[in-house]
This record gives structure tokens, sequence and C-alpha cells, in this order.
């Protein structure tokens, strides 16, 4: 390990609190069984580590991939944020360069805040004008983080109005058997309903039948309170698109 990112690691360590780190082993779901287990945290917030990063943005890419490695979790957290910076300011091969690391660490990119911060940032805005092939891959994956990724990189997309991958990724998902899954999915297609309700709603026309209840509750939100229920309920509702297959709740 460099010297460099030892004295990061060695600040990081100064800044932690036990209680904050208590309270995130829960929220996290660290416990035998849970989606983070084993995960370890020092108790940092986010904002801090935002401050920290900007400070630190000078670190080779040597020195973020072994925080990136590391198994604290705020140090893989600065590390992603510091990539985030990192990339908006670099040329075309310091942006490759980023991506590539990006997708060739998945594995230590391995909890939902570290891929809700980063994927659109770095994933998302560096296949905005490519082939975007890598986030079908990436849906496919058996990685609960990968697929997340591939969900969540869509954000930059929808953002500049771009639907397309978004739905195309969301009908692969519908199956998906993990709930953070179905969270993600259905977030952003509340985002798709926020800038083109009609997209939204199209969608689930199509598949409101078959949709995860979580993915589907997530979509839906910011419904009024009648069209909601009526979603949810599978009945029919002249503001709804069709007469829904009733589910189980």
């Amino acid at each position: 390990m460099s010297a460099q990112t030892k004295r990061v690691l060695s600040r990081l360590k100064k800044l932690g609190d036990p209680a904050i780190a208590a309270h995130s082993r829960t929220f996290f779901k660290t416990g035998k069984g849970g989606y983070a287990e084993g995960d370890q945290f020092l108790g940092i917030r986010v904002p801090v580590l935002r401050k920290c990063a900007g400070e630190h943005l000078d670190l080779r890419l040597t020195d973020t991939l072994e925080l990136l490695k590391s198994p604290l979790h705020e140090a893989r957290l600065l590390a992603l944020l510091i990539w985030i910076a990192q990339y908006s300011r670099s040329n075309s091969a310091g942006q490759k360069a980023l991506y590539h690391a990006y997708l060739g660490h998945t594995k230590y990119i391995n909890n939902w805040d570290l891929v809700d911060c980063s994927a659109e940032h770095i994933v998302g805005a560096h296949l905005s004008d490519k082939d975007r092939k890598p986030l079908y891959r990436l849906a496919r994956s058996r990685s609960l983080w990968e697929r997340r990724i591939s969900v969540l990189a869509t954000f930059h997309f929808i953002k500049q109005g771009d639907f397309a991958e978004i739905l195309a990724i969301a009908r692969l998902l519908l199956r998906d058997p993990e709930d953070l899954i179905h969270k993600a999915a259905g977030w952003m297609l509340r985002e798709v309903g926020k800038r083109n309700l009609a997209a939204e709603k199209a969608f689930l026309a199509r598949h409101t039948g078959n949709m995860p209840r979580t993915m589907l509750r997530y979509a839906i939100e910011r419904f009024p309170e009648r069209e909601r229920q009526a979603y949810l309920q599978g009945i029919q509702c002249k503001d709804c698109e069709r007469v829904f297959v009733p589910r189980n709740a």
C-alpha cells in the first residue's frame, strides 16, 4: 500500500464516529444473511467524505484502487467520490481509464449507496454517446450490484430525456429476485414519469400485471392517491391506462 493511501486511511479513521458506525451497520444490513454482510464502517457522514474527496483529487488511480479495495465502507465510498470528480475533469483518455477501472472492480462497489452515488456519473456518462450494450451485460449479471449499476447508470440518460435504456432494462429485470433491484427500477421509472408521464404510464400499462410489487410502489409513489390505489389494487380507473390484472398484495 502506498504512503499516500496510508495517510488517507489514517485520516479517515480519525474522522470516524463509533455511534454513527453502529447505526450504519444496522441501516445497511451487515448482519448474517444481509445484503451487506460483514461490511465494516468507521462512521463518517457523506458530506464529510465529499469534502475529503475534494481535498484528494490528485490521488493516482493506483491509490484510489487501493482505497476501493479496502474493507472499510467509507474508504470505498471515498474512492468513488474521487473518481466522480476526476471523471468530470478528465480528458477522454482519463475518462476511459476510470470507466474501465470502475467496471473492472465492481465486486468492491458492493452496497447500494456506493452504486447509487457513482453509476450515473461514470458508467452512464461514459456510455452517453457510445454503444450501450455493456449495460445489458450488467443487467444480466449474477451480481446484484452489477444489475443495480445497470439500472442506476440510466439516470444519466433519463436526465437528458432519453428513456430507451431504462425501459428496456426494467423489462429485463421484471423477474429479478432481489428487492434492491425492484426499488432501483421503480425509482428510475418514477424519474421517467417526472419528465414524461405518458412514457411511464405506457410502461405500466404493459407490465403492471407482472411487475414486482415493490417496483410498482416505487414507480407510482408520486401519483394521486386514487390513481395509485387503482394501480395497486388492480381495479379500473379512468385515469389509468387499462383494467389491470388483479395482484396479490
